[in-house]
């Protein structure tokens, strides 16, 4: 009797098995061939190419700014210079019989890098030819000489010698160096007493433009500079009666702040003036670095697509769908090339050559990534096998941007073959990406500081290629 459990579960999972088969069948009896979903797969190699940059537009308040010369051997050196202009305390009027005593410029920076101990001259000229407009565009390239003169020393501001580690530290998590300004340039900034609302944008701007901020030596740190504040100390007396009737007079000293917040303008100026010498191009490889530096051009093969998969040939007619389309930007480490000491690219951004010049619709215009127009990669990596090691690579799924792409192509043979477009032209560039609190993507930008990867090109052993998987039902 006890067996009578075990014999009866075996009969019923038997009979289940038959009939889940027997429904599986009848399914694939009962419907017509035509009516199947035909999947396919194909992988595309697509061709890449460096692209050397010589200027992109900054967002117009970015959160940091490079300060500071690092040379590196694989991407050539890198001169990162600050301009910026400073809001003035408006209304604000000094009190009667003020006295300037000193002035010095506070940069304060959250990280740094290269060479902790590598000493760094900072010089700051101040602007006397031009002020930023605060909406214009302005590239990371720009020429100095239009806004100041460095060889003539009554605008020289102020300059110091110091490390990125021997700063001071007015908090546990910000670092900084005060820079002491000169004796003429206090004299020079001292307000017009006689000039009612001195300090108002208008008058403000008439007396001082701004700051050129550059340094004079040092090859091998780089600040990332947080916060710019022009601090002007001052003192005046007042005369009150004491209690016993005695006239006393008190000093006070005092301090007003000119911040370069983002009511002003800030334009963080690159210049790579030995790259193209330096970086040893391989067909094999391409290049990418920031700020201002190095992206890379893909291309892809809208035709050929076209043609394998083709559904009037392949698929009967059925309606096409283009399920997957993955590129898979494959980076290489050189773990023993000690040359290569900057950071990888966290976020690199594939977009659309025609979305960038010379419109520029999606920096220029902040448009956000779209399936159709650009798309986010962010820096990985996956254990091969049971090696240990890993390889390190940038995803995108192109799908809905080639599928678009095959539409508008459509569209073109019956209307307008002109703008039958036979290749996609791509690009990649590294980007910074801000998310809210959801995990949205709420703006996007060029890259401000130190990165670079080496990456497989289409020409490589392992190429760059498209992986696709598409159907018709």
């Amino acid at each position: 009797m006890k067996y009578y459990p075990i014999i009866l579960i075996l009969f019923l999972s038997l009979i289940t098995y038959s009939c889940t088969d027997s429904l599986a069948d009848l399914g694939k009896g009962i419907q017509p061939s035509s009516d199947a979903i035909e999947i396919g797969a194909d992988t595309v190699h697509l061709t890449s190419s460096d692209l050397f940059i010589d200027s992109v537009e900054m967002s117009v308040n970015p959160d940091s700014f490079l300060l500071g010369t690092y040379i590196n051997a694989k991407y050539g050196s890198t001169r990162a210079d600050i301009l910026a202009q400073l809001k003035s305390p408006v209304e604000f009027t000094l009190p009667k019989g003020s006295v300037a005593d000193s002035a010095k410029v506070f940069m304060s920076y959250y990280s740094y890098f290269g060479d902790a101990y590598s000493p760094i001259e900072v010089s700051i000229h101040q602007m006397d030819k031009g002020w930023f407009d605060y909406s214009t565009a302005y590239p990371t390239n720009l020429n100095p000489a239009d806004y100041t003169d460095v060889t003539n020393p009554a605008l020289l501001m102020g300059k110091k010698v110091f490390t990125a580690r021997n700063a001071s530290k007015p908090t546990t998590t910000i670092t900084g160096v005060s820079i002491p300004l000169t004796t003429d340039f206090v004299k020079r900034f001292f307000p017009d007493t006689t000039t009612a609302n001195y300090y108002s944008d208008t008058n403000f701007r008439k007396n001082f433009k701004g700051m050129y901020i550059t340094t004079n030596f040092g090859s091998a740190t780089m600040l990332n500079i947080s916060q710019i504040d022009l601090l002007y100390y001052y003192h005046y007396s007042y005369t009150y009666k004491k209690a016993d009737g005695v006239d006393t007079t008190r000093r006070v000293n005092n301090v007003l702040t000119f911040p370069a917040n983002d009511e002003v303008r800030q334009i963080n100026r690159f210049t790579h003036a030995d790259r193209k010498a330096v970086v040893q191009l391989d067909e094999k490889y391409n290049f990418i670095a920031s700020p201002a530096n190095m992206q890379a051009n893909i291309t892809i093969p809208l035709k050929r697509i076209q043609q394998k998969i083709d559904l009037k040939s392949k698929f009967n007619g059925k309606k096409q769908v283009i399920n997957n389309a993955v590129i898979e930007v494959e980076a290489v480490v050189d773990e023993a090339d000690d040359t290569l000491a900057m950071p990888a690219v966290k976020y690199l951004l594939l977009v659309k050559e025609s979305a960038i010049s010379p419109t520029d619709r999606f920096f220029g215009k902040k448009e956000l990534p779209s399936d159709t127009c650009a798309i986010i990669g962010t820096y990985s990596a996956s254990q091969i096998g049971t090696t240990g090691k890993y390889k390190y690579y940038y995803s995108f799924n192109v799908a809905g941007l080639v599928a678009n792409e095959l539409k508008n192509n459509q569209a073109a043979i019956k209307e307008d073959l002109s703008k039958y477009i036979e290749t996609l032209k791509l690009r990649l560039i590294p980007v910074k990406v801000t998310y809210n609190s959801s995990g949205y993507v709420t703006a996007v930008t060029h890259q401000n500081t130190m990165s670079g990867v080496k990456m497989k090109s289409g020409k490589n052993e392992s190429p760059m290629t498209l992986r696709m998987v598409y159907s018709g039902f």
